[in-house]
């Protein structure tokens, strides 16, 4: 019997304890509230009441948009060299990725095979001085032969090779102007002088960067004087012709890169595209 009066004893025995117990009863929860909130308020936060909104947070919320490539980029700093995969999608890829014009298409090692065996070095000169229907430099001038040269590497091991990657022999890059001025490859292109809306400038163009393709009718390229195949495109209107000759267009059998893969001016492109066009009217 004194068991279980034992067991249902409090454990409050003396005054003191109560008043222990009482006020631990009040403490305990409101440490614990306080502590939370500091833990919730410990965090910055954004938005409403907050320094969100200031313009100076704004700015740089922006930034990465409006500045980084654009207004903060250094005109006057050294070139960067693209990489081989890049120049691949906006240059090379018009011919080697369908195998048009008797391209050799990137993955074929079938394909690539012989042009392997003639060595690295062959594969480099033909891709910068252009060979059959390829044009120097893929119808670019403006890239530098270093980036030729990766280009070619690329394709190559995509293909079969284990060229190793082009070095850059300088860190220093020599201005556009300079390679204009000096690279062979940049007398087929048209002359400023020329009157840029002129038959002879669109004709120049044509030749120099268009007939790779356009010649041939070519990587989904309507053929230069088959009216059949450019009633269509006629029909979309010149803006939209010019449109797509400046900066490119992906089509369902095929991709332009813009400009043909030259340096020509926007003008000079308009005339092209109206050369073509005269041709099948």
């Amino acid at each position: 019997m004194s068991d279980a009066h034992n067991e249902h004893e409090s454990a409050i025995k003396t005054p003191k304890q109560l008043v222990v117990a009482i006020v631990a009863s009040f403490l305990i929860p409101i440490i614990c509230i306080v502590l939370l909130v500091e833990y919730v308020t410990s965090n910055k936060l954004e938005g409403a009441g907050s320094d969100g909104q200031k313009a100076e947070a704004v700015a740089a919320r922006i930034k990465p948009v409006a500045d980084e490539g654009f207004t903060l980029k250094d005109v006057n700093a050294p070139r960067q060299l693209q990489a081989g995969g890049d120049i691949y999608k906006a240059v090379c890829a018009a011919c080697h990725a369908t195998g048009a014009a008797g391209a050799p298409k990137v993955g074929d090692a079938g394909a690539w095979s012989a042009r392997i065996a003639q060595g690295y070095d062959t594969l480099l000169s033909n891709s910068i001085k252009g060979v059959r229907a390829m044009p120097a430099k893929g119808g670019n001038p403006d890239l530098d032969d270093v980036e030729v040269a990766r280009a070619v590497v690329f394709m190559a091991n995509q293909s079969g090779a284990k060229f190793p990657e082009p070095e850059v022999k300088s860190t220093k890059s020599v201005p556009n102007e300079a390679i204009q001025a000096t690279s062979p490859s940049t007398v087929s292109a048209p002359a400023s002088s020329v009157t840029l809306t002129s038959v002879d400038a669109g004709k120049k163009l044509y030749e120099a960067a268009c007939q790779v393709c356009h010649g041939a009718g070519v990587a989904g390229a309507p053929k230069f004087g088959d009216k059949a195949v450019w009633a269509d495109r006629i029909k979309q209107g010149p803006a939209t012709l010019y449109t797509h000759a400046i900066k490119g267009f992906q089509g369902k059998v095929g991709m332009m890169p813009a400009k043909g893969g030259s340096t020509a001016s926007d003008d000079e492109v308009k005339a092209a595209v109206d050369y073509m066009v005269a041709a099948v009217k």
